[in-house]
């Protein structure tokens, strides 16, 4: 496994990891707003790689037939993308394929996040996720998080309620 800076070139593989993630979890979400909103929310544009404060990570899994090392390109399994402004960070996204979950790829890409983010000298790192996503709740939680706040996110013209997690450093 290896954690690197996304490219543009990676876009398509961040789409198909948010697609697959979120027709996993959000049952909430109708499939047709599911691919519309993965469409207009995963490209360049909405994740502008270079931002100033922007850090946006992918995970590649070493192909089976080879030895991993930092050489070898494998398919992408995960995904964050989080922004500084000032002295706070927040995760706007963080994807793991639904067949990696559980095998610790969120918690190096995870930690490796947290890496980057401290460059930039925050006291406070916020994660946003819809607030029915008990998973998430769990994961942020282990690191530490507390529920801070409720917010709403808008998909497709419906609100859903989103939850803020927030890690004071």
């Amino acid at each position: 496994m290896r954690i690197r800076p996304a490219a543009d070139d990676d876009f398509p593989d961040i789409r198909a990891i948010a697609r697959k993630t979120w027709h996993d979890t959000y049952d909430e979400l109708d499939e047709d707003a599911i691919d519309r909103t993965v469409e207009n929310w995963y490209t360049d544009d909405s994740m502008p790689l270079e931002a100033p404060g922007t850090v946006v990570l992918v995970v590649e899994a070493a192909d089976g037939s080879q030895a991993e090392s930092d050489d070898d390109d494998g398919e992408i399994v995960g995904f964050t993308h989080a922004v500084v402004q000032g002295d706070t960070a927040d995760i706007l996204r963080m994807y793991v394929d639904p067949d990696r979950q559980a095998a610790g790829v969120g918690t190096d890409l995870h930690e490796r996040l947290v890496e980057q983010l401290r460059v930039y000298d925050v006291e406070r790192i916020r994660a946003f996720d819809f607030a029915s996503n008990d998973a998430s709740r769990q994961f942020y939680e282990g690191f530490g998080f507390e529920r801070t706040d409720v917010g709403e996110v808008e998909i497709d013209g419906e609100c859903y309620d989103e939850a803020v997690y927030t890690l004071e450093l």
